[in-house]
């Protein structure tokens, strides 16, 4: 993103600014995609996408489908190391109260709307709200140490 009305910097943060701001461009991070009629479509942000044995996994199109089931309250999902793969996919989930779910329940409604790499190895399910910043966004690197490195 080029404009004027884009900031200059991070405050008090020089690695992060250089990151960020290259030549008068903002690097938002965001990962996306133009169709045929050259409409854009955000799709995930990159340091959200999983590289599973060289596929592209976007955790949000994974959380979705979770989303997607009737007991699913909250969810995200996160790379697992793998060595031979270098990420699996593992996700995290709140159920709605007074609802249902196993892992295997879930992975198979995942299944039957994505592709089966796409497809959770692991879902661990939380009787906690996930662990959120001021902001109110996942702490996705609190939930990642969760799992145990697979392969």
């Amino acid at each position: 993103v080029k404009g004027p009305m884009n900031c200059k910097l991070h405050w008090n943060k020089p690695e992060a600014t250089a990151k960020t701001f290259i030549d008068g461009w903002v690097v938002t991070g965001d990962l996306a995609r133009i169709d045929e009629e050259n409409f854009l479509y955000l799709v995930d942000r990159a340091k959200d996408m999983l590289i599973r044995g060289g596929e592209n996994v976007y955790c949000i199109e994974v959380e979705s489908a979770l989303f997607d089931h009737p007991a699913v309250m909250d969810a995200a999902v996160v790379g697992i190391p793998h060595k031979i793969l270098g990420e699996e996919v593992g996700a995290v989930v709140q159920l709605k109260p007074g609802t249902t779910a196993t892992p295997d329940e879930l992975r198979a409604h995942v299944a039957s709307q994505l592709a089966a790499f796409k497809v959770p190895v692991e879902i661990q399910i939380d009787a906690e709200p996930l662990p959120r910043n001021a902001n109110g966004k996942i702490l996705k690197t609190d939930l990642r140490d969760r799992f145990a490195p697979r392969g």
